[in-house]
């Protein structure tokens, strides 16, 4: 069946996909504000080719590092300045619209988004905080750290964020909708909490390999 990639922390175009057992638990999120049990994935063996062929710094499940709850960051310092930068690239050549600090392999509280619209501004909050959540939205998500899954997840509708910026000054910020969602699932990743932990198990599907070979975005090594 087609299916329109375009919700979550990464985008894809439209593409076929496949359905492939592989979660297992039997968890049906109903709360979007509670912490889930962790979910395992078996990654088909085709999928993981396509991992090692991909020329980025983002890590994979089962890195440790996803897992763990990251560390608060005191004040904001030239490596974190770099992580930043780093994180940036990554970000761009991976085409999503979401990271944080664990998917690069270090345990710090920072995260990074920028909405897909022209002339949207790159935003980075340090120590993220969600103080407000309200409402509800299910949609598609994906993740830099689990390529070419997808699956729905139920997240609040809107957050008030609070963190500090690159300059140490506290702020907050409400989001809607799209920016809401990609909020709330990079702050889980700073709690070791990865998308297919909360997702509707039965709309978890890969994206089929015949598909992926032919799909320019993919990354390859030379």
């Amino acid at each position: 069946m087609k299916f329109e990639i375009g919700v979550g922390a990464v985008r894809y175009n439209e593409i076929t996909i496949m359905e492939i057992p592989f979660i297992r638990g039997r968890f049906m999120p109903d709360k979007f504000d509670a912490r889930p049990p962790q979910m395992d994935v078996d990654v088909p063996d085709e999928i993981r080719i396509l991992w090692n062929e991909r020329v980025d710094p983002v890590v994979k499940i089962p890195n440790k590092t996803l897992r763990q709850v990251a560390q608060l960051v005191p004040k904001p310092t030239a490596e974190t300045r770099i992580l930043v930068d780093k994180m940036k690239a990554a970000m761009a050549a991976a085409r999503g619209v979401g990271l944080a600090a664990p998917q690069m392999g270090v345990s710090e509280r920072v995260i990074i988004y920028k909405l897909p619209e022209e002339n949207e501004p790159l935003r980075v909050v340090i120590n993220p905080k969600i103080i407000t959540m309200k409402g509800e939205q299910i949609g598609p998500e994906g993740c830099l750290s689990i390529p070419y899954l997808q699956g729905d997840v139920k997240r609040a509708k809107e957050v008030t964020v609070k963190g500090m910026d690159m300059l140490g000054r506290p702020f907050k910020r409400r989001a809607t909708d799209f920016e809401a969602r990609i909020i709330q699932h990079e702050v889980d990743h700073l709690d070791g909490i990865l998308f297919i932990d909360r997702a509707i198990q039965e709309t978890l599907e890969w994206q089929e390999v015949e598909v992926l070979e032919e799909d320019s975005s993919v990354k390859r090594s030379p």
